[in-house]
């Protein structure tokens, strides 16, 4: 079916407010922003100085430690520790706090060390031996932040420039789209749908509320999900939800009456489908099965890591391949331990197969 011979082939408007933005959209980037400005500053410098430290270590025996770590959310661990030691006849003061995930219960042992080519860099031992933990966590939560501001600043600049343009004439299209979301307040539909239907699809997302007491036009089902009809503008980024009433589109009285016409006699407009309420908990469901699947997958990745740090990794302290093997189940950690130690038991044991003296094997 041809949608396009149902518009009027001239250039049209559409009226203003069709496109709504949620409001978490306004002031989630700058929120964003500050929380990725202040992990780089809370966590940066910490890991630079580490990674100086670690080039040439030197632990000292004598020192002392004032601080503490706290675990937060059962994984997410923080240190903080004033350093006092002397080299060289030399006294030195200095700080450390940083964060890594881990699954761990009781307390860390910790130690001073400090950079032979720079005896006022100073860390704490924990901190070293996860290193690769904070640098993959700090990556990982950094990126997640920046993938997150990115993708909201596009969708804020697509809607706010599309607003503009379909206010000027221009030739519209009609496309199908699909619902993936829904809410019902005072009479009025909120809706949220995306260009996932047609064969070239954007995968674009766009937000409506429609008037008191209009519908979408459903038009079929897609994936789950209700197919509803939208006008595409020629100059916008992204198509609008239109209504059963067709008062979206600046009409003549007229053309508006034909083209209903016209579209209940392609079985496009007629008795209104009620599938559309039901979009909200099929969106839930459906984000349900891609989190348990990148959950999998994420488990599997893991587990395989792992398998290469028990048979292949280079180094019993192999980071945070350590921290892994600490985790797993007593049965599958013993089993790991003695494959570790058969090829590694000449020398002193990692954290996760580590006796009480913190260096036999256990």
């Amino acid at each position: 079916m041809n949608l396009n011979m149902t518009l009027p082939q001239r250039p049209l408007t559409i009226k203003r407010d069709v496109l709504s933005l949620p409001f978490v959209y306004y002031f989630s980037p700058p929120i964003i922003l500050a929380l990725l400005v202040a992990m780089f500053c809370m966590e940066g410098p910490g890991i630079l100085r580490d990674l100086q430290i670690k080039q040439a270590p030197l632990e000292l025996k004598d020192g002392d430690i004032q601080g503490s770590c706290r675990t937060k959310k059962a994984i997410f661990t923080s240190c903080e520790a004033k350093l006092t030691y002397a080299y060289d006849g030399v006294k030195h003061v200095a700080e450390t706090d940083f964060m890594f995930v881990d699954l761990h219960s009781g307390d860390y042992e910790a130690s001073i060390v400090i950079s032979k080519t720079d005896p006022k860099l100073a860390t704490l031992s924990l901190g070293l031996s996860m290193l690769w933990n904070r640098i993959i966590s700090f990556l990982a939560f950094g990126f997640l932040l920046a993938a997150g501001l990115v993708l909201l600043l596009l969708t804020l600049f697509r809607i706010l420039r599309s607003r503009g343009y379909i206010r000027q004439p221009g030739m519209l299209s009609l496309v199908p789209v699909a619902i993936t979301a829904s809410s019902e307040s005072r009479g009025r539909l909120t809706l949220t749908y995306a260009d996932t239907v047609r064969e070239d699809k954007t995968k674009r997302m766009a937000f409506t509320q429609l008037e008191k007491g209009a519908e979408p036009i459903v038009i079929g089902e897609s994936k789950g999900h209700p197919v509803a009809l939208a006008a595409w503008h020629e100059h916008a980024s992204v198509p609008v939800l239109l209504d059963s009433r067709l008062e979206r589109i600046n009409l003549a009285q007229e053309e508006r009456a034909n083209l209903l016409r016209t579209l209940t006699d392609q079985g496009l407009i007629g008795e209104q489908s009620e599938n559309h309420p039901q979009a909200k908990s099929q969106f839930f469901v459906q984000s349900l099965k891609v989190f348990a699947a990148a959950v999998l997958l994420l488990l599997v990745a893991l587990f395989g890591y792992w398998l290469w740090y028990v048979f292949a990794a280079p180094s019993q302290f192999t980071s945070p391949a350590t921290d892994i093997n600490n985790m797993m189940p007593a049965p599958l950690n013993r089993w790991a331990c003695t494959h570790l130690q058969e090829r590694f038991g000449d020398q002193n044991a990692p954290f996760g197969c580590v006796a009480d003296d913190f260096k036999s094997w256990k």
